[in-house]
């Protein structure tokens, strides 16, 4: 199933090239993952390294061992009340996963607590098994809803659901995370990646890059734009489209009952 050696990245983040799909493994599995700034570092890395591949069409996120993230590292956390705020300050933004052009799917085999439930979110799908545990956490430790979560939550469950997991930060397992629609795929935790990733080579093999990145940006602006603002963005990409080569293979493809064969992604969005 693998076409090329899994490259690691510092140990920290395992990758793993699956056709057209890059699967990363977060790779702290005797801190369920933990996330420190080398991790962060890793993962961004591999990230931005996907995304720059024309040939990385999906990219699926997981954990090793028991945790998908279970936030950040307490005894990196310990310290940070000294911390200043160029210490603080990263040399990527933290929603960089949300910008990015490839479609990102989260595969969420255990815990993800805090920061590294933050990073779920910040998926374009979520995977998850029954043994997943989602946890805010942050008014448990004193925090705030970091990152753009009291932004993100709500508009995934709800407002009131997102008062009541970020202010209790009480646990959620995988079957409320689907219910509540925390998650869009519940699956046994022994085909939690391969399900994932199958998913993710549906995308890589039927859909067109340029669609999903378009797509996606549409979904991240339209969250703050007015109906009428997106009808006239929505107007002006179908035009674009009408012009671009992926459409007459679309419609080809469809016509002659084949695979499509897109064009990889070269350009801004």
């Amino acid at each position: 199933m693998t076409d090329r050696p899994a490259a690691q990245h510092e140990e920290l983040v395992l990758a793993e090239r699956l056709g057209g799909v890059l699967l990363l493994t977060l790779h702290r599995p005797e801190r369920l993952n933990a996330w420190t700034n080398a991790l962060e570092d890793a993962y961004y890395g591999a990230l931005l390294e996907a995304d720059a591949d024309p040939d990385v069409r999906a990219i699926v996120v997981t954990g090793a061992g028991r945790g998908f993230c279970a936030g950040a590292d307490m005894e990196d956390l310990a310290g940070v009340g000294d911390a200043t705020d160029e210490q603080i300050d990263r040399p990527h933004p933290r929603h960089l996963p949300l910008t990015l052009h490839t479609p990102l799917v989260a595969a969420v085999n255990g815990a993800a607590a805090g920061l590294g439930m933050v990073e779920a979110l910040y998926a374009d799908v979520r995977f998850a098994s029954p043994r997943a545990v989602f946890l805010t956490a942050f008014a448990q430790r004193g925090l705030v809803a970091e990152y753009g979560m009291a932004w993100l939550l709500p508009r995934l469950v709800g407002h009131g659901r997102a008062s009541d997991l970020l202010l209790s930060g009480r646990r959620v397992d995988g079957e409320e995370a689907a219910r509540i629609g925390l998650v869009e795929h519940l699956v046994p935790a022994d085909e939690l990646v391969e399900r994932a990733v199958a998913y993710a080579q549906g995308l890589a093999t039927s859909c067109s890059p340029w669609s999903m990145a378009t797509i996606k940006s549409q979904l991240l602006l339209d969250a703050e734009r007015s109906f009428a603002e997106s009808v006239r963005s929505a107007d002006a990409l179908m035009r674009e489209s009408f012009r671009g080569s992926d459409i007459a293979e679309g419609v080809a493809s469809f016509t002659e009952r084949r695979p499509p064969v897109f064009a990889p992604l070269t350009k801004e969005i």
